[in-house]
């Protein structure tokens, strides 16, 4: 099915009213198809290990063999694909070829579920909203930790309380817009136009001026490339003074412009 296509479309009678598109990323699968076989190789170093001691009779009774082997296939999250015996004087394991085999078929696809129509939302916009969602999450990473640090939350009325969350959201708002203006300035990608015809399944892909950003840390008038948090704290380091000389018959040393009244601004 995914051999000449990585985006398909379909309906289920369980269901009914709801479009389920099927998504298959080969680098996702490939990734998936390497971390199993580590997880699943360094369980077994670790299995051999026990029944090796087992053996030598250093580790005895099928309660702590079973307490040791469980802690072990536990770590890694990988117990379905082993299958054990144990007794009070032996232990063994095999693997479950036949099962890991079926998994690997299921590699790098996943199935979106949507209830709005195609007219809507076309089959390859649903893809790249359900990724927009990282932004979500960003968002509510920033306003937890990262900058805004929504909690903890002093207030005791709900009125207060309210009020203390509609500021926060509305402080994301600012620095969303901030974001959004500063991009050039920023390590961010200025080529948005873009995610709305790249291939929605595939990874994203950052511009070769995005890259060439982050590999000079430089724009191109020679300034230097800021973060979100750099670039607030660069600009916190500007300031304006309003320096003004007592008394109106002293020497100007700011010059003509200011001698009628003795003030200067300086930045």
């Amino acid at each position: 099915m995914f051999d000449e296509r990585n985006l398909i479309e379909l309906t289920h009678p369980a269901y009914p009213g709801e479009r389920l598109i099927a998504c298959r990323n080969p680098v996702l699968a490939a990734r998936r198809a390497h971390t199993r076989q580590e997880l699943v190789a360094a369980t077994t170093v670790t299995l051999e290990r026990i029944q090796r001691r087992v053996t030598r009779g250093r580790l005895r009774g099928r309660a702590a063999i079973g307490l040791r082997v469980g802690r072990v296939i536990n770590q890694y999250k990988v117990a379905k694909h082993f299958t054990v015996t144990i007794t009070d004087t032996q232990f063994t394991f095999a693997l479950r070829t036949a099962r890991m085999a079926t998994e690997a078929t299921l590699d790098g696809i996943y199935v979106i579920r949507t209830s709005v129509p195609t007219t809507t939302l076309s089959t390859a916009d649903a893809v790249r909203r359900y990724k927009s969602l990282s932004q979500v999450e960003r968002a509510f990473r920033s306003l937890k930790t990262m900058d805004l640090h929504v909690r903890p939350i002093h207030h005791r009325l709900a009125d207060r309380v309210r009020s203390h969350i509609f500021l926060c959201m509305l402080a994301y708002y600012v620095e969303w817009h901030m974001r959004e203006v500063w991009r050039p300035l920023l390590f961010a990608d200025e080529d948005q136009r873009a995610k709305a015809t790249h291939d929605p399944v595939a990874p994203a892909k950052r511009s070769a001026a995005a890259d060439q950003k982050v590999a000079t840390r430089q724009l191109a008038d020679g300034t230097p490339v800021h973060s979100f948090r750099t670039l607030l704290h660069d600009l916190s380091s500007i300031v304006r003074n309003d320096c003004r000389i007592g008394g109106r018959g002293r020497p100007d040393i700011f010059g003509d412009d200011h001698a009628h009244d003795g003030t200067a601004t300086c930045l």
